[in-house]
Formats: C-alpha cells, structure tokens, sequence
C-alpha cells in the first residue's frame, strides 16, 4: 500500500503540474497571433454546464481539503496520512483554475460553507456538518475507517459531477480538468478499498 499511495502522491504532483500548465500565461508572449487568438477561443467557449460544474466542484473540493486537514493529530496511520496529502495536493491547485475560469468568464466563484449543511443528505457525495463533527470526534483505526468511508462516498460524488460535465460541457480546458478528476479518483477509490480491506 505504501508503495501505491507514493505512486498516487507522485501522479497527483504531476497532474496539478499538468493542469497549471492548461491556462495561457497572460505576461507570455505568443509566437503566432493563431495560437494566441486559439486560446483566447478556448477560454471564451463555455455553456451553462461549464459553470454549473465549476460552481458545483469548487465546494465539493472544498471539503475534501477540509476532511484531508481533518487527518493530522486524529491518526497515525501513514497510508492515510498520505493519501490525505495527496488529495489536497491535487485538489487546491484545481480549485485555482476553477477560480481562475469563473472570474475570466464573469461568474462569481462559490464559497464553502458548512453551517448550513446541517442533517442534510446530498446526492453529490457532499458530507452533512452533523457528519463532519462525527468524524471530527474520532481517531485512531475508528477515524480512519469513517474517513475512509466517507471520502469514497465524496469521491464518487466528484466522479459522477465529471461525468456530467463530460456529456455536457463545451470547454474542453474544464473537460480536460473532469477527465483528470475521474482518472485520479477513481484510482484514490480503489487504493482507500483496499485500506479498508
């Protein structure tokens, strides 16, 4: 496991690497007006499932960072640790693009906040503020199955979100972004199983 969870650490670095790599460099100078004028193209394509995936994931990748921060002084399990290290470091650089893109097209960007999440159920793998203080009342071997458990439900919440955005979205820098999003965490699913064992 701890060989996969370096390899996952690895990929995430890369993939954020990769996705920084996906906007133009405003201060950069083009060598061609085309590839200019093309990218210029590619940040002004966008239909309302763009957005709607954006101002949906921006929150949803929220609380991921929040329940990864969860994980130091509540286990010492190091597969875990690490996992919780990777998740952030893949998923805050995406929450900067998804920034960058919504303020470039004139949306606002979402806020995340958990108070009013209370007792609610969310389709979307989202977690209730009643589930996070439960979590949050844990450690050792019982914190890190319920972070486990619950990371795998927000997880495929995530994947389907990018699926949608995948059938019905138009920019292809943000499908770009979903097809990484369901290929890491499909992968970080599939590693937090076998943790569980």
């Amino acid at each position: 496991m701890r060989t996969t969870i370096t390899a996952l650490i690895a990929a995430a670095a890369g993939a954020a690497l990769v996705l920084a790599g996906c906007g133009t460099d405003s201060a950069g100078t083009s060598s061609t007006s085309g590839a200019s004028t093309s990218a210029v193209e590619s940040q002004a394509q966008f239909n309302d499932a763009d957005v709607a995936f954006l101002e949906g994931m921006y929150p949803h990748h929220a609380q991921a960072v929040e329940m990864a921060d969860m994980v130091a002084g509540h286990t010492d399990n190091a597969d875990v640790v690490a996992l919780a290290a990777a998740i952030k470091s893949a998923q805050q650089p995406e929450m900067d693009r998804m920034t960058t893109w919504l303020q470039q097209w004139g949306r606002p960007v979402p806020t995340f906040d958990m108070s009013g999440m209370h007792g609610m159920n969310h389709g979307d793998g989202m977690m209730s503020a009643d589930q996070m203080d439960a979590l949050t009342a844990l450690t050792g071997t019982e914190f890190d199955r319920q972070w486990l458990t619950m990371m795998i439900e927000h997880h495929e919440g995530a994947i389907d979100m990018a699926n949608t955005e995948l059938a019905d979205g138009e920019n292809p820098e943000v499908k770009q972004m979903a097809t990484g999003i369901v290929t890491a965490q499909q992968k970080e699913i599939a590693d937090m199983q076998a943790e569980l064992g």
